[in-house]
């Protein structure tokens, strides 16, 4: 599917449509972790009129995850005959603990292993039957498909020893939460485009149909991203909030029919704690019973809804879109890429690494 094509001469033309007049300041979110990168590696926030900010929300799925889940995974990781397999981004979170990640348990002997794919920690189960292996499915819609498969695909196969925690979360829940929270004070919404790629245009009507918000479902290139904001722009001018999509080079109306099916007979929502956000009905997806067998919750009885303890990162207010990252006393200081406090520095989408990485631009 087609979308649009713009070109180095296009840009002029856009950035008068970007510098329009506004009567007020106006406030803009992207809630997806893709996004965030692109936004500060390309240097659109220099671009944009001084009276339009942007800003970061809950786009990214290990910085949402709660500090006590991370508690519960690195117990686990301590257990005999049990190896984690996970995404690249998880090995470096720390829980309540400063320093106590996954990666310093590893150094001293824990079993844990990044992988690409949930199959791809499948077949490590299959290759070893006598190691429980446990992957850590963190993500939004855009990974539980794939999560969803590996665990149908385990129980068929009859692979006793794998089995997934799933730490994975819904965005319309969140959006909802996050747009009835008391300091959300967001004029329009860009939309995650990988999300998007699942849930189709319908996955987020109900933004400008219920909660009256503009919201463009947006591509990565900074041209996409450029076009989405002046389309916001022209929404909030105009008083009338509707849903358009500058990502139809991937993004169909019902989305991707087959992805939803997988989702729909191997998980179901359940009510989940997000770091920032608190606890939201139905945010979660959770492994149905039928699949149970393949459930590391019930099977090792993880409980991914703990807070865990105190901490003076503010990860949770940057996850929000209230601070700022540099607006949080650790930024740069005690907190930085290598040696990381919160999650919104560790993962390659969080809003700090972003920050921190690309600050001069």
């Amino acid at each position: 599917m087609s979308g649009p094509m713009l070109s180095a001469s296009d840009l002029p033309r856009l950035l008068e449509r970007l510098r329009a007049p506004r009567p007020v300041p106006v406030c803009l979110m992207e809630v997806c972790g893709t996004h965030t990168m692109s936004i500060a590696r390309s240097g659109i926030r220099q671009l944009l009129p001084k009276d339009v900010r942007l800003i970061s929300g809950p786009g990214c799925p290990v910085c949402v995850t709660p500090a006590g889940a991370i508690d519960g995974i690195l117990a686990l990781s301590q257990q005999k005959d049990v190896l984690i397999a996970t995404y690249g981004d998880l090995v470096r979170v720390p829980g309540s603990r400063p320093g106590d990640t996954l990666a310093i348990r590893r150094a001293r002997g824990a079993r844990v292993r990044v992988v690409f794919s949930p199959m791809d920690a499948l077949e490590l189960a299959a290759a070893d039957p006598h190691t429980q292996v446990v992957f850590l499915g963190v993500g939004f819609e855009t990974t539980a498909p794939g999560t969803a498969l590996a665990v149908r695909e385990a129980c068929r196969r009859g692979i006793g020893n794998f089995s997934v925690f799933s730490l994975l979360r819904r965005v319309e829940p969140a959006l909802r939460s996050l747009a009835e929270s008391p300091d959300f004070a967001v004029d329009g919404l860009l939309c995650p485009g990988h999300v998007a790629v699942i849930l189709g245009e319908d996955g987020f009507r109900f933004l400008p149909e219920e909660l009256r918000l503009p919201a463009v479902i947006s591509g990565f290139e900074p041209e996409d991203i450029l076009l989405s904001a002046a389309l916001l722009l022209e929404q909030i001018r105009s008083g009338q909030p509707r849903l358009q999509n500058t990502y139809r080079r991937a993004v169909r109306p019902h989305g991707n029919e087959a992805a939803l099916r997988i989702m729909d007979e191997v998980l179901e929502p359940a009510d989940v704690l997000w770091r920032g956000l608190g606890l939201i009905p139905r945010s979660g997806l959770a492994i149905r019973p039928e699949y149970a067998a393949a459930d590391a919750a019930k099977r090792f009885g993880l409980d991914q809804n703990l807070a865990g303890g105190p901490s003076a990162c503010r990860c949770g207010e940057v996850i929000r879109g209230v601070l700022a990252p540099e607006g949080c006393p650790l930024f740069g200081r005690a907190c930085v890429p290598e040696d990381p406090v919160g999650p919104c520095m560790v993962s390659g989408e969080g809003a700090c690494a972003a920050a921190w990485n690309y600050r001069d631009l």
